[in-house]
């Protein structure tokens, strides 16, 4: 008698199987034309990852209006089937016994360098494919070098078309010895090649006759069967807020996804910019309270302490805090028709938080034909460079080679709120004096007042507060304004209007928001021709107001504020 499979039988058994598989992230790059959606397709076919609707679909679109067109599973925008290539990112899914995988196909066009650079951002493995025909070319430079800085380990070399080339064996090697030269320079844990032809199929899924000399096996054994290390967890915790919950007055809770790490109830946890510390209360997802979350699960955290937190924090493990400065090392993608100009201001993305920045020197470009170092003053489309930026407000993060989630960030043009440019940080920074021209010594000028408030992100304001508890309303609202990243001072009034406005006049010039205890209406009028009657404030402190000077404080903010 013959026992049955039990996932012939039981369904909660095979769904639990299903669930608990690994999961591979693979992303497929190189030249233009060299087949990464017809791969794509032919892994879908083979592993019966395609649904009958797809198929059938892709049956009526194929352009010969014969058989069908593996590339049409994947290539599904109208510009796309048109124009015979890919344009955006297409992500597939499809799973085998031993793992589940997710695919993202990457246009190969020089135009859409920035598409691939998405589409590699989260991938475990690359898969380049050459076109047995053209051998290596600058754009599978440009790739493999993209993939390297994006911290992808493994990177698989697809030489395609070998059908093309009568599976020739020198054509193979010769490749593989010339893409070895350019790989020797990059940063790959591990690089593996194979012969395949992704439209007859030979070592895609099946080991092909044509190939005796070959004895890898195929390249989907490859992807089931590669060691992919994710110690996101083994690191230290970060968890970026992306936003405030608060439903009711009694609950108070900071959701984000975690970028690394573990965190459990009565956690010791630090918030920064400010740096205030608490400890985790209790861990709240979509389906109740968590024992334990480890990255990448999105959370939502409520802390034991009341401490103002809002988007753009990130909470953090006490004794292993990321990095801080103003001035970075960075490496960068260049993805806009607009070249890089170190004279303008940009907006930097880290994370969730938005901050301000000028790229002050481009140190220099990579040379996609050499793998060497060119100096140049511009970075124009397609380029990767190393770059000094500057943040008016400084960031926290970690290097890249330590952290992904923390150590990139997208550069994004102010004005037309594109996308220009995707970066990792290499580490902290000093502008050198030698970075500085001697002949613009001459030509300095004074620091204006709208420079000054480009560098602190904010314009200056005065509050003046007076009243039975003037003094812990001022320290309250300085506190809340300072965890906001606002740069603050504090003073008190004297009883000689006159020398309180001199007092003031240098914390005002310097850009401050300015707290001002027990100030005159006399202080408080010449503080608005100042500054303008918008940025100067008034609160009579109670005892019992004190729990409503939060109004104030996001009014100040919303005043000061650049944006």
């Amino acid at each position: 008698m013959t026992l049955a499979d039990p996932l012939d039988t039981d369904i909660e058994t095979y769904l639990t199987r299903h669930q608990n598989k690994d999961l591979l992230r693979f992303v497929t790059v190189g030249s233009v034309d060299d087949g990464k959606s017809t791969l794509i397709g032919r892994l879908l076919h083979d592993t019966k990852g395609a649904y009958e609707d797809q198929l059938a679909e892709a049956r009526r679109a194929s352009r010969d209006g014969k058989g069908l067109d593996l590339a049409l599973l994947t290539d599904g925008l109208r510009a796309e089937r048109e124009q015979g290539i890919t344009i955006d990112v297409a992500y597939r899914y499809f799973t085998t016994p031993r793992r589940k995988f997710i695919i993202a196909d990457t246009p190969g066009h020089v135009q859409y360098t920035r598409n691939m650079a998405t589409g590699a951002s989260t991938a475990d493995v690359a898969i380049i494919l050459i076109d047995a025909r053209l051998g290596v070319l600058q754009q599978s430079k440009r790739h493999a070098t993209i993939a390297s800085m994006l911290g992808i380990p493994n990177l698989l070399v697809a030489i395609n078309k070998m059908d093309l080339k009568e599976y020739s064996e020198e054509v193979f090697t010769a490749i593989r010895d010339e893409f070895l030269k350019v790989s020797a320079q990059l940063d790959f844990a591990e690089v593996t090649f194979f012969p395949i032809s992704a439209l007859e199929g030979d070592n895609v899924v099946e080991e092909s006759p044509n190939t005796p000399w070959f004895e890898g096996g195929t390249l989907l054994h490859y992807l089931e069967t590669v060691d992919v290390v994710r110690d996101a967890t083994d690191r230290p915790l970060r968890l970026p807020v992306q936003t405030v919950l608060r439903p009711n007055q009694d609950y108070r809770g900071f959701a984000g996804q975690l970028a690394s790490g573990t965190v459990r109830p009565g956690d010791p946890i630090m918030v920064l910019p400010s740096g205030r510390t608490s400890r985790v209360k209790a861990i709240d997802t979509y389906n109740g309270e968590l024992e334990e979350a480890f990255a990448p699960m999105s959370i939502t955290l409520r802390l034991e302490d009341e401490i103002d937190i809002s988007r753009g924090d990130i909470l953090v493990a006490p004794d292993a805090p990321p990095k801080a400065g103003q001035t970075f090392g960075a490496m960068v993608v260049w993805m806009h028709d607009t070249p890089l100009d170190p004279s303008r201001t940009y907006l930097i993305k880290h994370c969730t938080r938005y901050v301000r920045c000028r790229i002050h020197q481009v140190q220099w470009r990579l040379d996609m034909e050499t793998l060497g170092r060119d100096e140049v003053e511009q970075l124009r489309l397609n380029d990767i460079g190393r770059v000094t930026l500057t943040t008016v407000r400084p960031l926290h993060f970690d290097p890249y080679t330590d952290d992904r989630h923390t150590g990139s960030f997208i550069v994004i043009d102010i004005l037309s709120n594109n996308t220009v440019g995707a970066g990792m940080f290499l580490g902290a920074a000093q502008v050198n004096d030698s970075d500085v021209d001697s002949s613009d010594i001459g030509s300095l000028v004074p620091v204006d007042a709208s420079e000054r408030a480009r560098r602190l992100g904010h314009r200056p304001a005065l509050i003046g507060v007076h009243g039975a508890a003037a003094d812990k309303a001022a320290v309250t609202i300085e506190r809340r304004l300072f965890d906001r990243d606002l740069n603050t001072a504090l003073i008190h009034a004297t009883d000689d209007p006159d020398q309180t406005l001199d007092i003031l006049q240098p914390c005002l010039s310097a850009g401050l928001i300015t707290l001002c205890v027990g100030a005159q209406p006399t202080t408080l009028d010449a503080a608005r021709d100042l500054l303008g009657a918008h940025l100067v404030f008034e609160v009579k402190a109670q005892r019992d107001t004190l729990e409503t000077l939060q109004n104030l404080v996001d009014t100040v903010t919303a005043e000061a504020s650049l944006s």
